[in-house]
């Protein structure tokens, strides 16, 4: 099947059939109009040559009967008791016939008048041995025409397909990095050359909307950054005075986590755009044992009044080579959801064995809607509360660009299972 889907293949393939069904019709049309004109030719003469016979003899009983090397003439009665003529001839009624006699075959025309029977019979056996070698020879011929036509076809495919194969091996060595190069220059103006300006164009228009968008994030995220400092700065300064009131603490803490998340963010996505433009520098390891330390100090407030607890076992040390801001954001989406969807019983974060594993006793997700968890603005029909549904999407872009892996399943006792894996099997 992969064979007939190439476009070479398919022209090809249309030369062969096409010469194929010509010469097999040409060939069919031969023998069609050789059996029908030898048919009327004979017949038509067989039968004149009967009738002026019989004229002849009307007028002179004494005319001889026709008689050639292939042709035969028999002039007898209906009670002729020599029966000289074969019986098999004899029993044909007035027309022109094939007959088959002693082996050969035979056209006859036959005359029956009341008085007299005549008849004239032409040898056609070596007209019908002909016939037989014919049929091979053009057989032959047929076959020689769809060598011919394959040939053709590969030939004339070859050189209509070149352009359209110079243009895919073209795109093929375009560079995901830059402006792409123009394609149109090395076309001439027909259609693969118009076709090759339409992919000039998109690449252009394509290459300008990456470029925006690259850039508007990372000038978001650098210049969200600055406002993101002043607010903690003075959040710590508000938080280190004598004697504050409790409430004021607690919003104020509030807004120092809110503010830590944000920066945890616009860092994340700046990273993100540095790493898609492979100026990434940042090469230290984190502890992510610390790093999910000070996530859960920052998620605590969420639990409020809900009897839920936050449990954090550490087996073992897991560092990774990762901005820390990245490390952040991705386990505290994982944390802060958990925590978000789980009324009661407890959220367990174990880290060890390259990985960070997050189950709750919240009411899990329904299996048909697991596989939508990372899509944009997706949200499942059971999900409460606010959220634009882009957390999850951003973790997985972060996933993919350091190579980690995400996964999420149900849990046999309830709740939910996501696991954050750096390395490791």
């Amino acid at each position: 099947m992969q064979f007939r889907r190439r476009l070479r293949s398919r022209l090809v393939l249309s030369f062969l059939l096409f010469g194929t069904l010509l010469s097999a019709l040409f060939a069919l049309s031969t023998l069609f109009l050789q059996n029908y004109l030898e048919d009327q030719l004979i017949g038509a003469t067989l039968k004149q040559e009967l009738d002026d016979y019989v004229m002849q003899l009307r007028r002179d009983p004494s005319v001889v009967e026709p008689f050639y090397t292939r042709i035969q003439g028999y002039i007898t009665r209906p009670d002729d008791p020599n029966r000289t003529v074969d019986a098999a001839v004899r029993s044909l009624p007035t027309g022109v016939h094939d007959v088959n006699i002693a082996g050969g075959v035979y056209k006859a025309a036959v005359r029956k008048e009341a008085d007299l029977w005549a008849f004239l019979i032409y040898d056609v056996s070596d007209n019908q041995r002909l016939r037989k070698q014919l049929i091979p020879a053009l057989v032959g011929v047929v076959l020689v025409f769809s060598v011919l036509s394959f040939m053709l076809g590969a030939s004339a495919s070859s050189r209509v397909m070149k352009p359209v194969t110079d243009l895919s091996a073209r795109l093929d060595t375009l560079s995901e990095e830059g402006k792409p190069d123009s394609l149109s220059i090395h076309f001439a103006d027909d259609e693969v050359g118009r076709l090759a300006s339409a992919l000039d164009s998109y690449a252009d228009r394509l290459h300008q909307l990456v470029e925006r968008d690259r850039e508007f994030n990372a000038d978001v995220s650098h210049e969200l950054r600055s406002p993101l400092t002043v607010i903690t700065g003075a959040t710590e300064l508000l938080l280190a005075q004598p004697g504050l009131d409790e409430k004021v603490r607690t919003r104020l803490l509030r807004i120092a986590r809110a503010a830590r998340q944000s920066a945890d963010i616009t860092t994340a996505l700046l990273h993100l755009v540095r790493a898609e433009q492979g100026i990434d520098k940042d090469s230290a390891a984190h502890n992510v044992g610390r790093i999910v330390g000070e996530v859960v100090h920052l998620y605590e407030p969420l639990v409020g009044n809900k009897p839920l607890a936050l449990r954090v076992v550490e087996e073992d040390r897991v560092s990774v080579i990762a901005p820390e801001s990245v490390v952040a954001v991705t386990v505290g989406n994982l944390i802060g959801n958990a925590m978000r969807y789980t009324a009661e019983g407890e959220v367990l974060i174990t880290i060890g064995n390259g990985r960070v594993r997050v189950e709750d006793t919240g009411p899990g997700i329904p299996e048909e809607e697991l596989e939508h968890v990372f899509e944009r603005h997706y949200r499942g029909q059971n999900i409460t509360g606010k959220g634009a549904g882009l957390g999850l999407a951003i973790v997985k872009r972060l996933c993919e660009l350091y190579g980690w892996s995400i996964h999420f399943s149900n849990r046999a006792a309830g709740g939910l299972r996501a696991e954050l894996r750096f390395y490791g099997s």
